[in-house]
């Protein structure tokens, strides 16, 4: 694989359109069957119930080792908030890339999985002293400031004597991203320190004047579902000329420069996707070109994928409960939804569901597939082709389901979350069980 472009699989049947957006080892059985794997859907659907979750290991993991090849000389830290388990922790940390984390939940689990702590980044515009304390007794490597008031409470929990590393959120004023909600590089949302107004400028002067404190770079993260690479190329550009203003002011080199993640990814066949060697290929010469005009050293990168790694590796796997045909539209309903998938009621997403475990004869409808909570917005796909045949007890798949689908789930109805089975080489494992209904009754304590 040398670029995230998704691939088309091989196998009976198969056509490079019909499985494009599925993990590459997917392919088809005459009777309709899909394998994920070398494993059949149905047959994980049997063993665990519906929903479940499928995630393909070797997928996961050829998509690490593409970020490394594409790019070599760059820092390569998982965004865990796409989706995190200890499986998933390890196979990133074997394939050599470091992580980025949100919470001390995040966290804690990664380190107790055994993950270096040196390794990972510390996110979030409104870190707890529990965040803070949990990131500062375990030994985080970084912690991105994101908001003035951090910097005297880190230096203060650091304490005499101690040093943590430290980088600056900036905000360069580029608006970029598949949807307003997760466009994060403009001045008016809340993340960072804003480059326009001067606000990241004197951050990194307070910073600098924090012995307990050590600045090593500057940090930024665009948006999510970017297609395009230009944005990243004016981020490099006005990114580099805040770090000349920093050498130029306080006579301090900055050492590294890391560009946030945000790459977009194709969830239907057709769509665009970002094309990671393109990307590094570009941000590199940007980036050597930007500091030879600035009589800068080019600083270290930090690059944070974090769908583009897990997304397409994830298929969800559903049960239809029921078929309702109304005046003008059919809705297939099944027995997930928005608590284990939120992102197209938040964001309008679209998915290309498939019909699975049999073959039908019958011609295909256009119908909605929605989910089973008390939500007229809960639907996971509108106006998608299924055959005119899907009847209560089939089984809809549904591909690039690995990022931001079980991190975002709640238990919304009290339906508990479904589980993550691992799936390689035709072998499969339960990575996360599934949430029952005695786990949320134990969380009911009080009468």
């Amino acid at each position: 694989m040398t670029t995230l472009d998704t691939r088309p699989a091989s196998g009976p049947g198969t056509t490079p359109d019909s499985l494009s957006v599925w993990p590459a080892s997917t392919s088809e059985q005459p009777h309709g069957g899909l394998l994920v794997g070398g494993v059949a859907l149905a047959e994980i659907a049997e063993s665990h119930g519906t929903p479940v979750y499928v995630l393909d290991e070797n997928e996961v993991r050829e998509r690490c080792r593409t970020y490394r090849s594409a790019f070599p000389d760059a820092d390569i830290h998982y965004a865990a908030k796409a989706f995190l388990c200890r499986a998933l922790a390890r196979w990133v940390e074997e394939e050599g890339l470091g992580l980025d984390v949100c919470s001390a939940g995040e966290l804690e689990l990664a380190v107790t999985t055994g993950f270096p702590a040196d390794r990972i980044l510390f996110h979030g515009n409104a870190k707890s002293p529990q965040d803070l304390g949990t990131a500062l007794r375990l030994g985080v490597g970084r912690i991105v400031i994101d908001t003035p008031a951090e910097i005297a409470r880190i230096a203060a929990a650091v304490g005499p004597g101690g040093r943590q590393r430290v980088m600056v959120r900036v905000t360069p004023g580029i608006s970029a991203g598949g949807h307003e909600k997760i466009r994060t590089g403009s001045d008016d949302q809340k993340f960072g320190l804003s480059l326009r107004d001067g606000h990241a400028q004197h951050a990194i002067a307070r910073i600098l004047d924090q012995p307990q404190l050590e600045l090593t770079g500057i940090h930024c993260h665009l948006g999510s579902q970017i297609t395009d690479v230009k944005p990243y190329l004016v981020a490099v550009r006005r990114l580099v000329g805040l770090m000349a203003r920093v050498r130029d002011t306080h006579g301090f080199a900055l050492s590294e420069l890391d560009l946030g993640g945000g790459h977009g990814i194709a969830y239907r066949p057709g769509e665009p996707a970002l094309d990671v060697t393109a990307l590094a290929r570009r941000v590199r010469a940007e980036l050597a070109d930007s500091c030879a005009a600035a009589g800068l050293r080019v600083p270290r990168l930090v690059i944070e994928p974090g769908r583009a790694v897990s997304g397409p590796a994830g298929v969800a796997v559903y049960r239809v409960l029921a078929v309702k045909r109304t005046p003008g539209r059919t809705f297939v309903a099944v027995d997930g939804g928005m608590s284990d998938n939120p992102r197209p009621a938040l964001y309008g997403v679209r998915y290309a569901p498939r019909l699975i475990g049999r073959h039908s004869p019958a011609d295909s409808e256009s119908v909605t597939v929605v989910g089973r909570h008390c939500e007229a917005g809960d639907l996971l796909a509108e106006d998608v082709s299924l055959p005119a045949d899907t009847h209560p007890g089939d089984l809809l798949a549904v591909p690039v389901a690995g990022a931001y689908h079980l991190s975002m789930a709640s238990s919304y109805n009290l339906v508990g979350r479904p589980p993550v089975v691992a799936v390689r080489d035709g072998h499969a494992r339960l990575l996360v069980r599934r949430e029952t209904l005695e786990d949320l009754r134990a969380r009911d304590v009080g009468l």
